[in-house]
């Protein structure tokens, strides 16, 4: 058997996938890792700020997972606090659980992160799992982000991470 690497794609999130994100934001590992959040997809989907990218991940066309990349200094929400520019920070998410621990995870992260160091005055990305999903925190420590703080957003006590661009470019 000839091993070959998934074809993943992104694209950008439309309101035609509205049922499809509805329906991942309740499976039970996606709300385990994000418990209290309203992403409010109805308006998200129609409202596309130069600060933010929504993306659908697709493998070999199939809809698999979801990613949003914004620069945290812009985010109208101001959720990150007040932050340095320059800096993106990730959502990230598969959207079954039989598509979790293929791989695929890792795949969209690292486009994630290339397209976030696309422009050369991005110094960092932030990234926010639950302290308590050990699993995500090592997986973004094998990637290369380094634990910063934990920090309560909302009712969330999360674990802050942060890659460095020179630290990325290090590894590549």
């Amino acid at each position: 058997m000839i091993n070959s690497t998934p074809h993943i794609t992104l694209r950008p999130a439309t309101p035609a996938d509205l049922a499809l994100l509805q329906h991942w934001d309740e499976q039970p590992h996606t709300v385990a890792s994000d418990p209290n959040d309203d992403w409010g997809w109805e308006t998200a989907l129609h409202h596309q700020p130069e600060w933010r990218e929504q993306l659908i991940a697709e493998l070999d066309g199939r809809p698999l997972g979801f990613i949003q990349i914004l620069d945290p200094a812009l985010e109208d929400s101001h959720y990150w606090g007040d932050v340095p520019a320059n800096l993106r920070a990730i959502d990230i998410w598969i959207g079954e659980a039989e598509d979790l621990g293929r791989g695929y995870g890792t795949i969209m992260m690292q486009m994630a992160i290339t397209r976030c160091f696309l422009p050369e005055e991005v110094t960092a990305i932030m990234i926010d799992p639950l302290e308590s999903n050990t699993a995500a925190r090592r997986f973004y420590e094998r990637l290369g982000f380094r634990f910063v703080e934990n920090r309560v957003f909302g009712d969330d006590h999360c674990a802050v991470y942060r890659l460095d661009r020179a630290d990325w470019e290090n590894r590549h």
